[in-house]
Protein backbone atom coordinates (compact mmCIF):
# COMPACT_ATOMS: atom_id res chain seq x y z
CA UNK A 1 0.00 0.00 0.00
CA UNK A 2 1.05 3.64 -0.69
CA UNK A 3 2.64 5.37 1.92
CA UNK A 4 -0.34 8.05 2.85
CA UNK A 5 0.04 11.61 2.69
CA UNK A 6 -1.43 15.08 4.13
CA UNK A 7 -1.85 17.20 1.26
CA UNK A 8 -2.68 21.10 2.17
CA UNK A 9 -4.73 22.34 -0.50
CA UNK A 10 -5.30 26.13 -1.01
CA UNK A 11 -8.98 27.52 -2.15
CA UNK A 12 -9.59 30.47 -4.92
CA UNK A 13 -7.10 29.74 -7.96
CA UNK A 14 -6.46 26.72 -6.80
CA UNK A 15 -9.60 24.26 -6.47
CA UNK A 16 -12.08 26.67 -8.03
CA UNK A 17 -11.29 30.31 -10.09
CA UNK A 18 -10.50 32.95 -8.14
CA UNK A 19 -13.74 34.92 -8.15
CA UNK A 20 -13.28 36.03 -4.08
CA UNK A 21 -15.58 36.82 -2.18
CA UNK A 22 -17.86 34.73 -4.39
CA UNK A 23 -16.37 30.60 -4.91
CA UNK A 24 -15.44 29.98 -8.11
CA UNK A 25 -15.79 28.49 -11.00
CA UNK A 26 -15.40 24.62 -11.30
CA UNK A 27 -11.96 23.80 -12.44
CA UNK A 28 -11.26 20.26 -12.43
CA UNK A 29 -10.00 19.81 -9.13
CA UNK A 30 -12.97 17.58 -7.47
CA UNK A 31 -12.31 14.22 -9.47
CA UNK A 32 -8.08 14.39 -8.40
CA UNK A 33 -9.38 15.44 -4.84
CA UNK A 34 -11.56 12.89 -4.58
CA UNK A 35 -9.09 10.17 -5.88
CA UNK A 36 -6.65 11.14 -3.40
CA UNK A 37 -9.04 10.68 -0.39
CA UNK A 38 -10.00 7.52 -1.78
CA UNK A 39 -6.60 6.41 -2.27
CA UNK A 40 -5.99 7.14 1.55
CA UNK A 41 -4.22 10.61 1.69
CA UNK A 42 -5.29 13.49 3.78
CA UNK A 43 -6.75 16.97 2.92
CA UNK A 44 -5.86 19.85 5.09
CA UNK A 45 -7.98 23.19 3.62
CA UNK A 46 -5.03 26.22 3.05
CA UNK A 47 -6.65 29.40 2.74
CA UNK A 48 -6.65 32.92 3.71
CA UNK A 49 -10.57 33.02 3.77
CA UNK A 50 -12.31 33.27 7.25
CA UNK A 51 -15.53 34.05 8.47
CA UNK A 52 -14.46 37.71 9.42
CA UNK A 53 -17.57 40.01 10.74
CA UNK A 54 -15.70 43.64 10.67
CA UNK A 55 -13.07 44.26 8.32
CA UNK A 56 -10.52 46.67 9.45
CA UNK A 57 -7.75 47.39 6.86
CA UNK A 58 -6.76 50.82 5.31
CA UNK A 59 -5.22 48.26 2.39
CA UNK A 60 -7.22 48.88 -0.84
CA UNK A 61 -6.78 45.70 -2.13
CA UNK A 62 -8.60 44.36 0.77
CA UNK A 63 -12.25 43.45 0.72
CA UNK A 64 -13.53 45.56 3.08
CA UNK A 65 -17.11 43.73 3.63
CA UNK A 66 -17.47 40.95 6.36
CA UNK A 67 -18.77 37.70 5.41
CA UNK A 68 -18.39 33.38 6.27
CA UNK A 69 -15.98 33.29 3.42
CA UNK A 70 -13.75 29.96 4.98
CA UNK A 71 -17.60 28.54 5.61
CA UNK A 72 -18.37 29.07 2.01
CA UNK A 73 -14.62 27.06 1.04
CA UNK A 74 -15.78 24.03 3.83
CA UNK A 75 -18.87 23.99 2.43
CA UNK A 76 -17.82 23.62 -1.33
CA UNK A 77 -15.74 20.54 -0.47
CA UNK A 78 -18.76 18.81 1.60
CA UNK A 79 -21.44 19.60 -1.72
CA UNK A 80 -18.72 17.99 -3.34
CA UNK A 81 -18.32 14.77 -1.23
CA UNK A 82 -14.18 15.52 -0.86
CA UNK A 83 -13.32 14.82 2.82
CA UNK A 84 -11.36 17.35 4.91
CA UNK A 85 -8.79 16.23 7.62
CA UNK A 86 -7.80 19.73 8.38
CA UNK A 87 -9.44 23.15 7.92
CA UNK A 88 -6.11 25.25 8.22
CA UNK A 89 -4.26 23.24 10.11
CA UNK A 90 -3.24 19.40 10.71
CA UNK A 91 -4.86 18.05 13.79
CA UNK A 92 -2.00 15.54 14.33
CA UNK A 93 1.03 18.14 14.83
CA UNK A 94 -0.67 19.53 17.99
CA UNK A 95 1.28 17.48 19.63
CA UNK A 96 4.88 18.21 18.44
CA UNK A 97 4.68 22.09 17.38
CA UNK A 98 2.95 25.35 17.99
CA UNK A 99 3.63 26.40 14.92
CA UNK A 100 0.58 27.99 13.11
CA UNK A 101 1.48 26.57 9.24
CA UNK A 102 -0.36 23.73 9.05
CA UNK A 103 2.13 20.32 8.50
CA UNK A 104 1.85 18.67 5.10
CA UNK A 105 3.83 16.73 2.99
CA UNK A 106 2.93 18.33 0.06
CA UNK A 107 1.22 21.97 -0.69
CA UNK A 108 -0.86 22.81 -4.03
CA UNK A 109 -1.37 26.19 -4.46
CA UNK A 110 -1.79 28.45 -7.58
CA UNK A 111 0.98 30.75 -5.74
CA UNK A 112 3.15 28.28 -5.78
CA UNK A 113 6.56 29.22 -7.91
CA UNK A 114 6.49 26.70 -10.04
CA UNK A 115 2.52 25.57 -9.98
CA UNK A 116 0.77 24.45 -13.44
CA UNK A 117 -1.45 27.51 -14.06
CA UNK A 118 -3.93 27.30 -17.22
CA UNK A 119 -4.99 31.02 -18.56
CA UNK A 120 -8.79 30.81 -19.78
CA UNK A 121 -10.09 34.10 -19.96
CA UNK A 122 -13.58 33.09 -20.89
CA UNK A 123 -13.64 31.69 -17.24
CA UNK A 124 -11.37 33.75 -15.08
CA UNK A 125 -9.77 37.00 -15.48
CA UNK A 126 -6.81 34.66 -13.07
CA UNK A 127 -4.78 31.78 -13.77
CA UNK A 128 -5.71 28.44 -11.58
CA UNK A 129 -4.22 25.37 -11.61
CA UNK A 130 -4.51 23.04 -13.90
CA UNK A 131 -5.77 19.80 -12.59
CA UNK A 132 -5.07 17.50 -15.94
CA UNK A 133 -1.27 18.70 -15.22
CA UNK A 134 -1.36 17.86 -11.57
CA UNK A 135 -3.18 14.50 -11.87
CA UNK A 136 -0.42 13.11 -14.23
CA UNK A 137 2.04 14.37 -11.78
CA UNK A 138 0.16 12.60 -8.61
CA UNK A 139 0.32 9.54 -10.89
CA UNK A 140 3.94 9.49 -12.27
CA UNK A 141 5.02 10.05 -8.68
CA UNK A 142 2.63 6.73 -7.37
CA UNK A 143 0.55 9.16 -5.32
CA UNK A 144 -2.86 7.98 -6.90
Amino acid sequence: MKESLTIAVDFDGTVVTHDFPRVGQDIGAVLVLKALVEAGHKLVLFTMRSDIIEVKSTDYNIHKEGGDYLTQAVNWFAENGIELYGINNNPSQEGWTTSPKAYAQMYIDAMALGAPLKYDYQISDNPFIDWKIVKDVLTVRGIL
